[in-house]
């Protein structure tokens, strides 16, 4: 007995360690159920949305009610391109949004700039500001601005829609903690060869953040795209409305919500957004990614 006990190998530290291949297999399958499940409840609404654009008014109210369309049905989009002044109010989105988008790339990137490589007095008392304006709710601000470009006479153009929102604390946040990770190395550098401050951030800075500046321009055109509350304010005309404020004054029947019609201004309302987001999904996972791994 002794000498086949000490025949044997006693197992090491490692293998005890080792979870046994029943519980490494259960253990998968429960991430996978669990991944599973998170996709559904992600995707859940927006398939239902999907599904209740093609169903009547009648279906849609049933109870209990049903996942599939019983009779699918084009009306929704139909009625809703009919009772919408359509183009104005998409194009009134699309200038908006644009606009908003690309001034907060060019903006939010000079300001992340010098609050990152520049050195001046107050430098970090400003980026203690700027993060402080995070805190501040939207809805404190929204008389006081109002007032403003009343003053401005600036209430139902697209510059009043566009000027407030032209720059934002997040994005001056994003793009200062992308680029404290360029090396310093590089843009002194350049500095040394006699570039100027200038050339060196657009020629040098610039091209290196494109996974930021597509993250950034996603999340600022996906915010600027759906904002509802501020051109509802802004705009007392509708031809100044955007898509989301048209889509919700005129969707609402007499005594109640067409949810058909609703449904279908909402599936056309997302499809922008998710060009935009497959067109720059790549860059916007190396963005968020790579953000912040310095300081």
């Amino acid at each position: 007995m002794t000498a086949v006990a000490q025949g044997r190998e006693a197992p090491t530290t490692t293998e005890l360690d080792q979870p046994a291949p029943q519980a490494r297999a259960s253990r998968g399958w429960l991430v996978t159920t669990l991944l599973v499940l998170g996709l559904l409840a992600l995707i859940g609404p927006f398939l239902w949305m999907l599904l209740g654009s093609i169903k009547t008014q009648g279906e849609l109210l049933q109870l209990p009610p049903t996942w599939l369309p019983e009779a699918p049905t084009l009306d929704n989009y139909r009625r809703l391109f009919a009772r919408l002044d359509f183009v104005t109010y998409f194009s009134n989105s699309l200038v908006v949004a644009g606009f908003v988008t690309t001034a907060n790339l060019a903006f939010c990137s000079m300001l992340g700039y010098a609050l990152a490589k520049l050195r001046f007095a107050g430098r970090n008392k400003l980026f203690l500001l700027v993060m402080a304006t995070l805190m501040v709710p939207g809805s404190v601000t929204l008389v006081p601005l109002f007032v403003l470009m009343s003053k401005l006479e600036l209430v139902n153009t697209h510059a009043g829609l566009i000027l407030p929102f032209m720059a934002g604390p997040f994005g001056v946040f994003f793009m200062r903690q992308f680029m404290r990770s360029i090396p310093d190395e590089l843009i002194e550098a350049a500095r040394v060869d006699g570039a100027s401050e200038a050339r060196v951030f657009w020629q040098i800075v610039m091209p290196l953040t494109t996974p930021a500046l597509a993250t950034l321009g996603i999340l600022t055109f996906l915010g600027s795209w759906n904002n509802f509350l501020w051109p509802l304010v802004n705009s007392t005309d509708d031809s100044m409305y955007t898509l989301p404020v048209a889509l919700a004054i005129f969707t609402k029947g007499q005594y109640q919500a067409d949810y058909g019609l609703l449904m279908a201004g909402a599936v056309v309302l997302v499809v922008p957004v998710l060009i935009v987001f497959v067109a720059l999904q790549r860059y916007f996972t190396q963005g968020i990614a790579t953000t912040g791994l310095k300081g």
